[in-house]
This record gives structure tokens, C-alpha cells and sequence, in this order.
């Protein structure tokens, strides 16, 4: 099921682990940049950059029992890969460990989700995403990264938030307003504040004990991430992006990456997406001790 490539500091066997990282290198779908298949191997290289410890936590990652499988072998249609990372999360999930999955393109949060509502009843979800992904096919293709958060919403739960919406087509905008999902714009985001967007998703999810956190990289201003597939201007600083992961992590048992393109920037993309991939863990690592 797994090729071996290891994120830094990921050397906990699985059975001692709590946090399990696995990569997705699957674009199938992709419609602008093919290339995020590239991506979780990027995002491993990059994460030896940095130092162990975060000083905003006080964890280092060195006493964080981490493991990391390598890629699934998804060389397989998007039904297909979907069934995979939903066992493979499914699985992690069981375990009682936490998933931090590599993408890849956006369709895999699809299978994440599902394996995440399946595992707890009281689960709800934050996507980070420039577009609105509410179509209900795209190029012929129900399970597209342009349909992910329609099919999450449609099939697994209405408990989901949307931030940083700055795309999507006048049917999606529609479809959003009839079916009153939740989804917060990056000018709003820019104009109120991080943390006041952060609150009204608590609100909406107050009944949910369970967070699963998906971040599309495309999220953050292609001027601090320019390696992504579908680039969007006007977007969100990384700082925000951090806020959103350091106020979330204490709920958060499910995380992914998405949508990072190695081949359109020279690492940048890769270095982001591996610090927030670090960030999560410290953050979550120092909720549990606290």
C-alpha cells in the first residue's frame, strides 16, 4: 500500500506513534497545473529545514512520537483513491492516532472526511480554500478537486465551514445560498480579522467535539505561495493560517495539505505547506500536556 519516504523527525514505529503522516501523490483531476502528485515528497524535503523545537509551544518535535509510512501507491481513478486514503484514515483513526495527510490534489479530503465523520459522531470540518469546490461535477467527474466541499456537504455532513473563499462560478454562489453553507471570503478575513472568523466557525460547530482541518495551500496569497494549482490573488496570509491552526488544534484529530505544485516556484510552496505541517503537531502535541 505504501512507498517508504520519511517526513523529519517521523522516526516513532506506527504502534508507538500518535500523529501517522502518509502522502497522497495523486492530480488526476487537476485542471490548471498538473504536478501536486510531486508534492508530499516536496513537502518531506523541505520539512528538514527547520529546527525541532517551537518556541511558541515549548514542544520540540524530537520528543513527539511521529511515524510516517511513506506515499499510498493511488496510481488509480478518483473512486478509486478515494476508497484507499478512506482505509487508510479509517485505520489510523481506529488506531486512536491522529492522520496528517500530504496531498496531492484536493479530491482526497473527500475519502478523509468520510473516514472522519464514520469514526465520530460528533465531527465537523474546516476547509481552508480559495475556491468554493461546490460544484456538483467538473470535466465529467463527480469526485474532482472542484467538487470536493459539494461532497462532503452533500453526502457526509452540513457541518462544514468554509474560509477564504475568493472563486467560484454563479452556480456555485448560488448553490451555497439555497443550502445556507457557511463560508467566510479572505476580504473578510482581511477586514475582520482571523480570530473573528475563527469564532463565528466555532459557533456554527459549537456542537462538535471532533475538527477535521483541511488546507488547501491556494488558500494563502500566491504571492507567499505561488506553487499551487489553481493560484488566486487577494488571498491569506500564512500568519492566518497559523492562527487558524494554533486556535483549532486542541479540536483537531484529522489534518491535510493540499494542492501544493512543486514544479511553479523554487520550494516555497513546500517549505510553507512542511511548516504548517509542524505547526500542527507542536500546537496539538502542547494541547494535550496542557
Amino acid at each position: 500500500m505504501f512507498g517508504h519516504r520519511v517526513f523529519a523527525d517521523a522516526v516513532s514505529t506506527y504502534e508507538d506513534a500518535r500523529f501517522v503522516i502518509f502522502g497522497v501523490p495523486f492530480d488526476a483531476t487537476s485542471s490548471f497545473r498538473y504536478g501536486s502528485r510531486e508534492a508530499p515528497d516536496a513537502i518531506r524535503k523541505a520539512s528538514y529545514n527547520f529546527e525541532t523545537y517551537n518556541d511558541f509551544y515549548g514542544v520540540d518535535l524530537t520528543d513527539v512520537r511521529i511515524h510516517d509510512p511513506g506515499n499510498l501507491d493511488v496510481d488509480l481513478c478518483s473512486d478509486d483513491m478515494l476508497c484507499v486514503v478512506h482505509d487508510a484514515v479509517a485505520k489510523i483513526l481506529h488506531d486512536s492516532k491522529i492522520p496528517i495527510v500530504l496531498g496531492g490534489e484536493h479530491t482526497l479530503t473527500y475519502g478523509c472526511a468520510r473516514a472522519f465523520v464514520e469514526m465520530f459522531d460528533d465531527a465537523g470540518i474546516i476547509v481552508l480554500d480559495a475556491h468554493l469546490d461546490l460544484r456538483d461535477e467538473y470535466l465529467g467527474a463527480k469526485h474532482s478537486h472542484a467538487c470536493v466541499s459539494r461532497n462532503i456537504i452533500d453526502d457526509l455532513t452540513d457541518r462544514c465551514v468554509l474560509i477564504g473563499v475568493r472563486s467560484g462560478s454563479a452556480d456555485e454562489y448560488r448553490y451555497a445560498k439555497k443550502k445556507e453553507i457557511l463560508w467566510h471570503s479572505s476580504d473578510e478575513v482581511h477586514d475582520n480579522g482571523i480570530e473573528s472568523v475563527m469564532e463565528k466557525a466555532f459557533d456554527a460547530l459549537s456542537d462538535c467535539k471532533k475538527i477535521y482541518l483541511s488546507i488547501d495551500l491556494d488558500v494563502i496569497d500566491p504571492g507567499y505561495a505561488p506553487g499551487v494549482g489553481n493560484p488566486e490573488p487577494f488571498g491569506l496570509d500564512p500568519r492566518d493560517v497559523r492562527a487558524v491552526i494554533r486556535m483549532a488544534a486542541p479540536y483537531t484529530d484529522g489534518f491535510d495539505v493540499s494542492e501544493i505544485n512543486p514544479g511553479y516556484d523554487h520550494g516555497e510552496s513546500a517549505m510553507l505547506g512542511a511548516r504548517l505541517v509542524r505547526e500542527f503537531i507542536a500546537a496539538k502535541s502542547a494541547s494535550q500536556i496542557q
